[in-house]
């Protein structure tokens, strides 16, 4: 499908991505997958070449590219040439948004330039054992010292969690009131910050994905983003565009996957013909084909309005919530026309249908997608 989303100087940047991707990321993914993290010096190799926090002011050692279509552009490559676990925008446009958008110029000063150079990586800890997408049900808490304040409990399932110097973290700033919640900067070697286990997960197994503890760790004053009581609004100032990143990574994951399942079946014989040529094959594909089209053309739309402040909650769902479940669909379909070199590992597919499971839960599940959308049916 031809796409008039993209400026040529965009053109050119996603050209300049693909040979880096090309270069310094593909040969080395299936290592990456094996060790179960992928090593600190690619978050410094992308800053080296501007491919992180493309949003910062060149103040802070940025491009100032604020357009959105940069981090779409990464994402789209990401899909063919990197591995799907390799969390940089993560890095980039979820957490570090947080100093960009709330923090103080101390602050930004402080902070960005490393994470820009890939020398300082971030995470987001927000979710708890038994504390998902219901952020006020968090139990983490942070108690004001005067000079400092106190934090203690747990998070887990953090992603760049082993990696990361810096976490920012969500824990309850008043116990009378479940939506008074601070965000936090923890840095790596504050007495009291703990990692626990690298986890193992069905798929992105290059992803480090770790437990946090946090034992009474002393965060100075200086470290609070913001109003020490006003995170959750924060947090959900973040969640559209958080969603709209999702979206946009799920829809690339499901074109990755139609294009390897194609080639696959183009190749594949069975009594004495192509699988293509059958038509069960060809139905299947086709529908396919027009609903990744029609999902590409909503998420573009998305990302427009995003660029131009008009992306709202239940629009980012909405992209959310049919990207996550269309790719799920071209995923299972893939593996089935694939047959049980599908169920392989050495086959893409395979990796592709193990990671998408967990798109229809992170970023919000597709059920908690429904009941948004639906308040923006029912309750507008």
């Amino acid at each position: 499908m031809e796409r008039t989303l993209f400026t040529e100087e965009q053109h050119i940047f996603r050209e300049q991505y693909r040979k880096f991707l090309q270069k310094e990321v593909q040969p080395h993914t299936e290592a990456w997958r094996e060790a179960g993290i992928v090593p600190r010096e690619m978050f410094k190799k992308m800053g080296e070449h501007g491919f992180l926090l493309t949003w910062a002011d060149e103040a802070h050692g940025g491009l100032g590219l604020e357009d959105f279509r940069y981090q779409q552009i990464m994402m789209e490559e990401d899909a063919t040439y990197s591995d799907s676990g390799f969390y940089h925008t993560l890095h980039s446009r979820l957490v570090a948004p947080y100093i960009g958008n709330i923090g103080n110029a101390e602050q930004k000063a402080r902070l960005l330039p490393k994470c820009v150079t890939g020398e300082t990586i971030l995470a987001v800890a927000m979710t708890e054992p038994d504390a998902g997408s219901d952020i006020a049900g968090i139990k983490t808490r942070a108690v004001d010292n005067g000079d400092h304040w106190e934090l203690s409990g747990s998070k887990t399932y953090i992603s760049n969690g082993i990696n990361a110097d810096i976490v920012i973290v969500a824990a309850k700033t008043n116990p009378d009131n479940p939506r008074h919640i601070g965000l936090f900067i923890v840095e790596r070697g504050m007495e009291g910050f703990e990692r626990g286990r690298n986890l193992k997960k069905m798929g992105l197994k290059a992803q480090d994905t770790a437990e946090l503890f946090f034992n009474n760790v002393r965060v100075p004053k200086e470290n609070v983003l913001g109003d020490a009581h006003k995170g959750f609004h924060y947090l959900m100032i973040g969640l559209a565009e958080e969603r709209l990143l999702a979206a946009v990574g799920y829809v690339a994951a499901a074109n990755r996957a139609f294009v390897v399942t194609k080639e696959f079946v183009k190749d594949r014989k069975a009594f004495g013909k192509a699988i293509s040529d059958f038509q069960n094959t060809r139905f299947q594909m086709a529908t396919l084909s027009a609903e990744l089209d029609m999902a590409q053309v909503y998420v573009d739309h998305c990302v427009v309005m995003h660029n131009e402040g008009k992306l709202t909650l239940d629009m980012a769902a909405k992209a959310k919530l049919v990207t996550s479940e269309l790719e799920g669909r071209m995923v299972d379909v893939g593996v089935q026309l694939h047959g049980g070199a599908g169920y392989m590992e050495e086959y893409e597919i395979c990796r592709l249908y193990t990671n998408a499971r967990i798109s229809r839960i992170y970023a919000g599940s597709s059920e908690i997608m429904r009941e948004i959308i639906a308040r923006s049916v029912f309750d507008a």
